[in-house]
């Protein structure tokens, strides 16, 4: 079963705990496994991020609404909000996946957030899995600014940066392990004059960067509107 301070972290009570074992479940798992629970949960997450964007921009065009929302449900985004839940820890995998890293990839730990977010809604209905993800998406809806949003995180960071007469960050590769044709990537995003250095792992070099940005860039917009980071 899930750990409780994972299901804290989740912040619901679920009144049928095994739905929550099954958004954890991979199929390579088991038969009973959570693509039906990803499904239903990749709908409400577009409603309620459409919803959040709808209200808080309302003079934004709806091309506008449309790239801030895919931004914050993209895979990028959703694996990175999964691994500060250390969701990771709690996914059930098969063996081979077990032994290939899929804890930490990046599609997997999107996927089984989204089944999180379908179980809390056959659950406890849509309102429940509004308050689920508003309080797990809490930092990026604070951050949230139609301007820099259809950019990648690395040009978020830098224009913020700039744009404050700060120093670019310095990308270190500090890991690679696995075979030529399956490496993964380990990057360190560094700030000095921030003491902030955030790390990023991925199946390249450039995916690794990215979501060691997009940590960093989370990090600093926290700070300066005061949110509390993720």
């Amino acid at each position: 079963m899930p750990s409780p301070a994972f299901v804290d972290r989740v912040g619901h009570a679920f009144r049928r705990p095994e739905l929550l074992l099954q958004a954890l479940t991979h199929r390579s798992h088991g038969a009973t496994h959570n693509e039906r629970l990803e499904f239903v949960g990749d709908a409400v997450l577009n409603c309620v991020v459409a919803a959040v964007v709808f209200e808080r921009f309302p003079d934004s065009p709806e091309g506008e609404l449309s790239l801030v929302r895919a931004s914050l449900v993209n895979r990028d985004t959703l694996a990175r909000l999964a691994r500060g839940l250390a969701l990771g820890a709690e996914v059930l995998l098969g063996s081979g996946e077990v032994r290939s890293g899929g804890d930490d990839r990046p599609s997997i730990l999107e996927n089984t957030l989204e089944a999180i977010f379908g179980a809390v809604f056959i659950d406890a209905g849509f309102e429940a899995s509004r308050i689920v993800i508003e309080r797990i998406y809490a930092t990026e809806f604070a951050n949230l600014d139609p301007a820099t949003q259809g950019k990648d995180p690395k040009t978020r960071l830098q224009e913020w940066l700039q744009a404050r007469r700060i120093a670019v960050p310095e990308y270190v590769v500090t890991g690679i392990v696995g075979e030529a044709h399956a490496q993964t990537f380990t990057i360190e995003c560094r700030i000095p004059a921030l003491a902030i250095a955030t790390t990023g792992t991925g199946t390249s070099r450039r995916a690794a960067e990215q979501i060691a940005a997009a940590l960093a860039y989370s990090r600093v917009a926290a700070a300066s509107s005061g949110a509390p980071g993720g």
